[in-house]
């Protein structure tokens, strides 16, 4: 049976042949810092479902290993973090071909360029419908249980791997090829790649801590929050700083929504919940818009345009974030109350 492991252990392997190629990168200045980097993330993901196994194997206590095996991997990122903070992270040489030869290969190739890239998003929703709408075909594949999230993530690899096999049949590249392009691209962006594992870690310690109850508790005190307008105001641009600190509104929300939308918004003033939860989430989008901590939104397409300036994205859409967020203060409050 297919299991979400067999996912991380692909994401592991390429990360580890990024990792050996950035070794033998004798341009990139920081080669063996850079290599060190991909190859430590590489290994989380390889290890990371067997850790406590693997502890439990010097340790006989089961739970001491486990608590072992978290505090290794803590240590790795923590690593991580120094090698990224201190510049260990660089470009190198990934042998692309000429302008020349891109040119030719363009003008040869025409609009069949576009094939894999739209591949991939059709083959997903072939594949999602089919395990959807075929009876017993997603236990068939996955075994018993519910796979709702392992059914989009195994048909968007599979739709990737057949857009890569295409990709590769049209342009006669060498497999190392498509590896090359990817430790470019994961050179260009650096260690912003790994921001969506540790921003969701965040959203969870957020949640833990108690930052709803204190964000609820600070415009309780600080705030005039019997004014339905304030109210409004407080929870529609909260969720979009909240968003802009954790990069992503889906952590924002349960923490904006249990400290500020339910308590006022909806307990206190009577609004309505479906209506505070569509545009409260609404408001945490207009704040992915605005930050650099929304990588995969803001700064993967400006490393994939190689853009001079790597905050171009959020310049251009900062404007249309603002202008959404007042909209959105006054959407609330005419349709969350009457």
């Amino acid at each position: 049976m297919f299991q979400l492991q067999y996912l991380y252990v692909l994401a592991g392997l390429l990360l580890l042949a990024v990792a050996v190629m950035s070794w033998r990168d004798k341009a990139n200045p920081r080669r063996l810092t850079t290599g060190a980097f991909w190859a430590l993330y590489g290994l989380i993901f390889l290890v990371g479902k067997w850790s406590g196994s693997l502890a439990a194997i010097w340790i006989s206590d089961e739970a001491c290993a486990q608590k072992v095996a978290h505090i290794i991997v803590g240590v790795i990122v923590v690593v991580l973090a120094i090698l990224a903070g201190f510049g260990g992270v660089r470009l190198g040489h990934y042998h692309q071909p000429t302008a020349e030869q891109r040119q030719k290969s363009a003008a040869r190739l025409g609009n069949r360029l576009f094939l894999p890239a739209l591949l991939i998003p059709i083959l997903t929703i072939i594949g999602v419908l089919s395990f959807n709408y075929m009876p017993g075909l997603a236990r068939t594949v996955f075994g018993e249980g519910n796979h709702t999230t392992l059914v989009t993530l195994f048909s968007i690899s599979l739709s990737c791997l057949i857009a890569l096999a295409v990709a590769m049949r049209l342009t006669h590249a060498k497999i190392t090829q498509p590896v090359q392009e990817t430790r470019r691209l994961l050179d260009s962006i650096g260690c912003v790649f790994i921001l969506p594992q540790v921003l969701a870690t965040l959203g969870l310690l957020f949640t833990a801590a108690g930052v709803g109850t204190i964000i609820s508790y600070l415009t309780e005190h600080y705030l005039a929050v019997d004014n339905r307008l304030i109210a409004v105001m407080a929870y529609v641009f909260c969720m979009a700083l909240l968003t802009m600190i954790m990069g992503n509104a889906f952590a924002a929300f349960p923490i904006v929504t249990a400290g500020m939308g339910i308590p006022i918004l909806v307990l206190q003033h009577g609004g309505n919940p479906a209506v505070m939860a569509a545009i409260g989430m609404f408001s945490g989008y207009c704040g992915t818009l605005m930050t650099p901590m929304a990588a995969n939104f803001n700064l993967v397409p400006a490393a994939l345009l190689d853009l001079p300036d790597k905050n171009a994205v959020i310049k251009a859409q900062i404007p249309t974030g603002l202008a959404l967020l007042i909209v959105n203060v006054f959407l609330l409050y005419f349709m969350m109350f009457f």
